[in-house]
């Protein structure tokens, strides 16, 4: 299989050399300066909750001190059964001023996040919306730069660089090395490079306006990548363009662990598949050298083919370490980097996941993804809370007296 192997290596070396060019665009991107609003128009940061994440407290905390005058965090729960529940009622307590909580009424579609969004959006006050997810914490000038990037009428939706932070184990670990080295230097090569729109649900900001042109939160509710449909109907629909912001923000990673870091980006690569298209998604297997190269040892072993597997491996967690420098005070230590091949390795079992399977679990409903990631009700059904725990990714979440501490 010396053919093979051949064939693999060179796809290898093809993969660095785009894994470069990706940190590239992501270097020049963060080297500009953010923009600066002329005014500062009132802002409703919507913040859907589901169970207590590592660090929710914290994160809640950050955005209830955002250097911008006017803004409300409104924050969402299921039902008062909601373990957030507690938690969303300490934080309007503790910040009137800024914090309110909408319980979600009804159940409009079968995407358990845009359901609490379709609730969200009729509470808040303003007519700038950004939805904000719970394990994420930002800059105080978070919001100035989503305001200043909206003054633009040719600009439809603002979304975010993301940067890990917060890890406590070696699946929180691995996930913050894909965030830095994969997910947004490949999200800002597909806008730059591309024209290609990729929006992570993160952080996304749109008018009202445009948010109802679209046909509102009702238009995503049985489509599961809806932070990616929408980002592609801003331009289809609309005419405007995505924007993407200078400064990232931060996916509080915590406890996560090495499974749960595996079922987050086999759930990722289902609706990575039934979005981009199967041709598309498989030649995304370019930008995993290491499983490449991995593979080519393994279909001709030999010394050639180990040590190019080992110069493979350095260069990847090189460059995955320069990109970290670009997004993170102080990127990663060399001990850190050395978890590389490995986090390649598990998330492209992920992507193999993603060729052949079409079911996820979210939020604790098992649901069948079709193209567009669109799904239908006679697929969705309940999982028990353990098996739902297992399947995405959760572990057991803190103590409510450490949440709120």
């Amino acid at each position: 299989m010396e053919w093979l192997s051949n064939v693999l290596l060179v796809g290898a070396a093809v993969g660095i050399a785009a894994v470069a060019t990706q940190h590239l665009v992501l270097w020049r991107h963060v080297r500009q300066a953010p923009r600066v609003p002329l005014g500062t128009p009132g802002v409703s940061i919507l913040k859907p909750l589901c169970g207590v994440e590592d660090g929710l407290a914290a994160n809640l905390a950050a955005f209830a001190v955002l250097d911008y005058p006017d803004y409300e965090v409104v924050l969402g729960v299921r039902s008062e059964a909601d373990p957030a529940w507690p938690v969303a009622r300490w934080a309007a307590r503790r910040w009137p001023e800024r914090y309110s909580v909408a319980v979600q009424r009804g159940e409009p579609g079968l995407n358990p996040k845009v359901n609490q969004l379709a609730t969200l959006g009729a509470a808040a006050r303003h007519d700038v919306l950004v939805v904000s997810d719970s394990n994420v914490r930002v800059e105080r000038g978070y919001l100035r730069e989503i305001v200043a990037l909206l003054e633009d009428e040719a600009v439809g939706l603002v979304t975010h660089p993301i940067v890990g932070a917060g890890a406590e184990t070696l699946g929180a670990l691995m996930d913050d090395l894909h965030l830095a080295g994969s997910i947004t230097p490949g999200v800002l090569a597909a806008k730059r490079l591309a024209g290609r729109d990729i929006v992570v649900g993160k952080s996304m900001a749109l008018r009202r306006a445009d948010l109802r042109a679209l046909g509102g939160f009702a238009a995503v509710k049985d489509v599961l990548a809806e932070d990616y449909v929408l980002g592609r109907m801003v331009g289809s629909v609309l005419g405007k363009r995505v924007a993407i912001a200078v400064r990232p923000i931060r996916n509080v990673g915590g406890r996560r662990s090495v499974g749960g870091f595996a079922a987050r980006y086999r759930r990722w690569a289902v609706l990575q598949r039934q979005a981009a298209g199967t041709g598309a998604y498989a030649a995304q297997v370019l930008l995993n050298p290491v499983l490449l190269a991995t593979l080519a040892a393994a279909a001709a072993p030999s010394g050639r083919a180990l040590a190019l597997l080992g110069a493979t491996a350095a260069a990847k967690a090189a460059l995955d370490g320069v990109a970290a420098r670009a997004l993170r005070s102080g990127g990663f230590t060399l001990a850190q980097l050395a978890v590389v091949p490995l986090k390649d390795l598990v998330f492209g079992a992920a992507w193999a996941h993603g060729l052949f399977r079409r079911d996820v679990v979210w939020r604790g409903t098992r649901l069948r993804v079709g193209p567009g990631t669109r799904i239908d009700e006679a697929d969705a059904r309940a999982v028990p809370p353990t098996a739902a725990a297992a399947a995405t990714g959760l572990d057991d979440p803190p103590p409510l007296a450490d949440a709120v501490s």
